[in-house]
Parts: C-alpha cells; structure tokens; sequence
C-alpha cells in the first residue's frame, strides 16, 4: 500500500494525501505488518485476543468467503454483529474483497431490518446468533437477500468460523480507488427514518490522520476502549480505524455498556483512552461501580452523540484526573470535526473546528449569522459523506455542494469556542424568543436530584408553547409536587424567568438512540398525545 503523506501549510488546512488506488483495509492492517507489529493484539474481546497477523489472515479469509458465496464487487452485505473480532474481520474482509459492509444497529426491530435489507438489497447478512431469529424470516420476505451467515453460532455451513476455515489463504485484493465506494452506515434515527449513508475508501484515514492522531493524541502504546459500539460512526473510527491506524489495541465490548459493564472494563483492561457518551458518564458517575482514580490507568477520555453537560465533565475530571474532550461528529462526516482539546477544554463548550475541517454557522436565509447568534451548524471537510442511498431530496437537501448541514444549531463564543443549543427541529420559540433546550436541561442536572433532564415544547391552554421537562431521577429520590416547585424554582434562578419548564414529568429513563442521542421527537409525540 503506497505510504500516506501529511500536507500542513500555513495558508491552508492540514489535508491527507491519499493515493489514486487505495484500499482503506489494506492500509490499515499492511502499516502494522509492514511496521513489525505482527506479534502485537490488535483487538481483543469477550472471548479472546487477535494479533495484527490474526487479523490478515481472518479478514483475508473473510473476503475469500464472501466471493465464495456469490457476493461481487460494490455489491453489498449487511453487518448486523454484536462488537468483538468478529466485526472487524467480516468489515475489513469486505473492504479487502472490494464488496461493501453496512454495519448496523444490533438494538432494532425485525422491521428495521426488513427496511435496511430491502433497502440496501444486501445480498448476504452476516448476524450474531442471538439476533438470527429476527433475520430468518427475511429469508423469505426480501427477494434480494440469499443468505445468513452466523457469527458466534454453532459450527456449520453458514456459521462464520466454518467459513473462514474453509476459505483460508491470501485474498486477491480488490483495486479499488479512494473515491470507491466502501462501506456504508445508516444515520441513528434520532430524527426519523435512518438514512443509507455512503462513505468512500478515503474516509476512514482521514479521521485518524486528522483527529486520531492530533485531537486525540492516539500512540501506538494506548489500549483503548469505546463504550460507543462499532456500528456507530464515532465507535468505528473510536475502536477500528484509530487504534488501527497507530497500531494501538482495542477492548470490544459485546454486552449493552451499563456502568458496571464498563467499569469492570477500566478496571479489567486498564484502557489509557476510553469513549463514552454523556449519558453514560453521568450514570457513571451515579453509580456504586464507579472505579477509583487508582483502579484505572486513563489518560484522556472522549464524548460524541449529545453535548457534554458542564457539571458532568467537571465532575468526571475531579474523580479521575483526566479530561473529557468533548466534540461533535455525525455519521454524514463520520467522525468529530469540533472538538475540545487537553489543556484547553471549556466544559460546557464542543470546542473549536478541527483542523482540516471548516465550520459555518448559518441563518434560515443563508446567510451567516452574526457574532454570538445562534444559527445551523455546516461543516466542510474531507470525510464528508458521498450521499444518502436511495434518497435524492434528502441527498440534497443535507450535502452542499462542498458543505454538509447538520441540523445543530449552535453559537461561538468571543474566543471561538462552539456552544451547542440543540437539534434545529428542538428549538423552542417562548414569548417570540428562542430557547435551547440543552441550556435549560444543562440548569437541571445540576439540581441534586436529577441524573438526566430532556426538554421539549408543549402547548398550554392559550396554545402558546411552553418548555416542558422530562426528568428521570438519581436512585433513592421520590417524585412529588414539592419536588417539581423546587426544580422551578432552580431553573428560574439561574436562567431568565421565561425558559424555565412549566410543566415535569418523572420518568424511568428517556427514549434513546442506541448511541445515547435523546430521541426528543418522540417526546413531542408524548406531549401531542
């Protein structure tokens, strides 16, 4: 694989240049060969560990089976694998083969499924054998799906291992280009229907060679771990492409990442970077299981997925002595393009604009809105997705031209920093002003009684919008009227009279993304309903 060059000139971003004819897996796995570090664990899981070299030979054979079964080049296959070797062997084996991976949601429904099998018209699925049940039928239903294969089942002719066992030896790479297809991610769904979103051979390096290796300051000594799973575009480039990049190792975790669940992790593994959302960093921090400072060994820690509340990054780095860098990605840029960075985090903040990516903050009109005004996020970059499957008003709507819009809505401070208000559809328009509902849940939380706050806009009688907040509780503390007065009262206290919520409701726990984004759209139902 040709070496990779870095370009930083003064008058002009950080940019990568990638050779004409690339493969993302190749790269990936060659540099470590290439570098020695056969020997080494890339990747170790709830039932063992696989060197760089394992990882050839898995991923070479994985490709061999794919062909085997029929599947040809840009053709594709729908990933749908619990995080362990496993997912990074069919991901990579795919790439190398020149077919396309589509890592999926383990956490959905038979009918999600069904929706992304036909609409992809994958022809081969690759599932965990605790999730076949919910695919078997698709056999049936979806003409262009032809086969199961099974990872971690019993031995057989569709089971993974059987596979790989059978197809071992070299596999013929495919030449593929830089602006080749490679692999595909569907958006979370925090704002509707998932989106087939298309990624390029490219991407992936650009990432670690732009945040990887700057932001993050991955060595090949880190191990790390991501509680975000592999699926979602921060897990992929958190647990697969960046360790892979520097030749460091990754934990994968199969199991739901409770806090015991992870803590045991950090404890177990001892991870010099881990990866989290807020909303586990703040169950964390509630926790019995939390670890001591000296049961770990972090270094830095990372969030993505929701803005970090203050309270909870202040709080993370009092009990272990690391910072959180807090950023923002999204799956149509695939990995954080603003971030914070060690030494000069502003918790309460996503930091400033990656380098090598550029930033615009613009009004309903187009235009750019002016200093300190709120206005939608558009992000320019090299890892910018090619498009949405299937989806041209979509596709248009979202990528222009050499800008993506991300539907955030945000603010910069005087010294640059980036301040998030919320998704653009979660604005609240109260008393003719806009309210972010981010700021009022950020007052919230940090009442001693809350663990988690989300809010949205309800009518009141004079179908007038008000904000209305969903709260789940820390464990031990009662529901009540005083309660809600109190928690009135604390906003009103900290924020202008008029963004304080009218209306509380407890709840057990907020609806949720797989990768921690509160789902407000279907609170909005709740209060329509």
């Amino acid at each position: 694989m040709p070496e990779l060059s870095r370009a930083d000139h003064r008058t002009s971003p950080p940019t990568i240049d990638i050779p004409r004819h690339y493969n993302a897996a190749a790269d990936l796995i060659g540099r470590n060969l290439d570098a020695g570090r056969g020997d080494k664990t890339a990747f170790i899981d709830d039932r063992g560990r696989c060197t760089y070299a394992e990882l050839d030979r898995r991923t070479d054979a994985c490709g061999n089976a794919l062909r085997a079964l029929g599947v040809q080049r840009e053709q594709r296959v729908l990933m749908c694998i619990h995080d362990g070797i496993d997912f990074p062997t069919v991901f990579l084996g795919a790439i190398k083969a020149g077919i396309v991976p589509i890592a999926v949601n383990t956490l959905l429904t038979q009918g999600d499924y069904e929706y992304m099998v036909r609409d992809s018209r994958a022809r081969v699925a690759v599932v965990s054998a605790a999730l076949l049940p919910l695919f078997l039928p698709l056999l049936d239903k979806v003409p262009t799906l032809e086969r199961l294969v099974v990872s971690g089942g019993a031995p057989g002719p569709d089971a993974l291992a059987s596979l790989l066992e059978e197809h071992a030896g070299p596999c013929e790479l495919a030449d593929t280009t830089c602006d080749d297809v490679c692999f595909w991610l569907y958006s979370s769904g925090s704002t509707g229907s998932p989106k087939g979103t298309i990624h390029v051979h490219a991407s992936l390096i650009q990432t670690a060679e732009l945040y990887g290796r700057p932001i993050l300051g991955i060595r090949e000594d880190d191990v790390v771990f991501s509680a975000a799973k592999l699926f979602f575009a921060y897990g992929l480039g958190n647990g697969l492409t960046f360790p892979l990049s520097v030749g460091a190792t990754a934990v994968l975790m199969a199991e739901r990442p409770t806090p015991a669940a992870v803590g045991q992790r950090l404890i177990e593994h001892r991870p010099s970077i881990f990866y989290g959302v807020p909303t586990l960093f703040a169950g964390m921090l509630a926790s019995s299981d939390l670890p001591a400072r000296e049961q770990v060994a972090l270094r830095v820690c990372a969030s993505a997925g929701e803005a970090l509340p203050e309270e909870i990054g202040k709080r993370w780095t009092e009990h272990f002595g690391v910072e959180i860098l807090d950023g923002i990605g999204s799956t149509e840029m695939l990995h954080i393009f603003l971030s914070n960075r060690a030494g000069q985090v502003r918790y309460g903040t996503t930091g400033t604009p990656v380098p090598g990516y550029e930033v615009r903050l613009m009004d309903e009109d187009g235009h750019e809105v002016a200093p300190g005004e709120v206005g939608e996020l558009q992000i320019r970059g090299p890892s910018s997705a090619a498009g949405y499957w299937n989806n041209r008003a979509k596709t248009r709507h979202t990528f222009l031209g050499e800008w993506t819009r991300s539907g955030d809505k945000y603010s910069v401070t005087p010294e640059g920093y980036y301040v998030y208000s919320g998704r653009s559809d979660d604005m609240l328009k109260v008393s003719g002003i806009y309210v972010s509902p981010i700021e009022v849940e950020s007052v919230l939380i940090t009442h001693e009684a809350v663990l988690e706050a989300a809010v949205v806009g309800q009518e009141d009688d004079d179908k007038l919008i008000k904000p209305k907040a969903f709260v789940v509780l820390k464990p031990g503390v009662r529901a009540d009227d005083a309660l809600a007065a109190d928690l009135k009262a604390h906003v009103k206290s900290l924020l202008a009279p008029y963004k304080y919520p009218r209306w509380f409701e407890f709840v057990e726990e907020l609806p949720k993304t797989a990768t921690g984004k509160i789902q407000r759209f279907k609170l909005r139902a709740l209060t329509r309903g």
